[in-house]
């Protein structure tokens, strides 16, 4: 179990209050999705301390919107949007073939959630396609740049969806068993923290460390665009038991902290909540459970991963 650690922040706590003081002057940094939602407060952030920001987008006109905003409220004209769809292994191999040079931050922040099943030209099911697949060919396509930033950080956006289901060996792509959205998604989401348990072991000798986190539960976003409307009320209801509801720029604020605050300097592999090291639990909504940072699972995964992917 990773060592607790205790934070000056909160859960009301904001992007902009976490990345204060923080200098990332020449460090260069990749947010997928990052023209809509948290992503665009994360990069806005980051972009705001200095780095050189890339919007990785599979819509060039709403990323160039973007990165003209974040320039005019930050003054960083240091601000690419490229193209990059995370269903399409072609875009995901020709962003990275596309890429030069260094790579200080990755934040795998795109994803669908719980939407009607669909699936890839490849026949993978569509959000463990993008959610997983995807983000998992662009980081170890970019292995050598992280490796090159001599101190670079992974960051995996997950979400408390992952106590929903663990991820089932036996039938991933729902060949077999009934299709369900939710555990589908909770399903991926799982596979997001195994992925930054096993990237933190693979290649922490490079400098690399890597996160996973739950951002909580923001509405004003289009992720939940898939939602029917009983279970947005099942939802909202279960955010307001345990408190959880976040502005867009409270739920940028935990992938900010994974990103760069120096209270995690020389860890890794571990998944947060609420600007800190979340508690592993076998119970209750929050906290991270056992089978999503298994070092065993996430191995088995890594491996899965590389044979689907040829």
């Amino acid at each position: 179990m990773a060592e607790l650690i205790t934070t000056p922040f909160s859960r009301e706590s904001t992007a902009a209050e976490v990345i204060d003081g923080s200098d990332l002057s020449g460090k260069r940094a990749i947010v997928t999705g990052g023209a809509s939602g948290i992503g665009v407060e994360t990069a806005r952030a980051l972009a705001s301390a200095g780095a050189e920001v890339v919007l990785a987008v599979r819509n060039l006109e709403a990323g160039a919107r973007t990165a003209a905003e974040i320039v005019d409220s930050t003054g960083n004209s240091q601000i690419r949007v490229s193209p990059l769809d995370l269903a399409d292994q072609k875009s995901v191999a020709a962003f990275v073939a596309d890429w030069d040079g260094p790579l200080h931050i990755l934040v795998n922040n795109a994803g669908v959630m719980a939407s009607p099943l669909a699936r890839t030209a490849e026949g993978w099911e569509m959000q463990f396609a993008t959610n997983h697949l995807g983000h998992f060919a662009l980081a170890t396509g970019l292995h050598r740049a992280l490796a090159a930033a001599g101190g670079a950080r992974v960051v995996a956006v997950s979400s408390a969806a992952h106590l929903r289901s663990p991820v089932v060996f036996e039938d991933i792509q729902f060949n077999h068993r009934e299709y369900e959205p939710w555990t589908a998604y909770g399903q991926s989401k799982t596979a997001n923290v195994l992925f930054a348990i096993e990237v933190d072991r693979r290649y922490r000798d490079d400098g690399i460390r890597a996160f996973a986190l739950h951002p909580g539960a923001i509405l004003e976003t289009d992720l939940g665009r898939h939602y029917d409307p009983s279970e947005l009320v099942a939802v909202i209801e279960r955010a307001r038991r345990i408190g959880s509801f976040k502005t867009i720029e409270q739920g940028a604020a935990t992938t900010v902290f994974c990103a760069s605050s120096p209270l995690l300097a020389g860890r890794g592999g571990v998944y947060c909540e609420n600007c800190d090291i979340a508690s592993v639990t076998s119970e209750g909504d929050t906290g991270v459970r056992p089978y999503a940072i298994d070092p065993e699972l996430a191995e088995r995964l890594w491996t899965w991963t590389e044979r689907a992917l040829g």
